[in-house]
């Protein structure tokens, strides 16, 4: 499900996962107050990838993937395989928490360690497309 698409040109294409949608949102209205168009989307499944979600990943610069989930054998990684697997080469950045036991004792603890946070997403989006960021350097010789 598309939960949120800006009026112009999207760059970015958020993918959330079921609780992160809300951190998703909030992520692409600070990226939106930055200039940066961001489509939001909120998968009914996240395995198979839909084909819908590989057409829509190669229209944009960026794909990110927020999960409150390990990234190793997460979202992310399928999201990353199928793309590669299609022959598209948007770059995708994936959110999630490593693979460790976690000290924090509350959820919310946990996911601001990790970064999964509307703050430190869009921070991160943001870098990622400046001049010194990797999807710049699509097309580069």
């Amino acid at each position: 499900d598309v939960l949120s698409k800006p009026a112009g040109a999207s760059r970015v294409l958020l993918v959330s996962v079921g609780a992160m949608a809300q951190v998703s949102l909030e992520a692409a209205q600070l990226l939106g107050e930055r200039g940066i168009g961001v489509t939001v989307v909120d998968p009914r499944w996240v395995k198979p990838v839909n084909s819908t979600l590989v057409g829509m990943a190669a229209e944009h610069d960026l794909v990110a993937t927020v999960e409150d989930n390990g990234r190793v054998g997460g979202v992310g990684m399928a999201v990353s395989q199928t793309l590669r697997d299609a022959g598209v080469s948007t770059p995708v950045r994936d959110f999630g928490l490593l693979q460790q036991f976690s000290p924090y004792d509350s959820r919310s603890a946990a996911l601001s360690a990790a970064g999964l946070t509307a703050e430190r997403v869009a921070d991160s989006v943001s870098d990622m497309l400046t001049p010194t960021g990797w999807p710049s350097l699509r097309g580069a010789s």
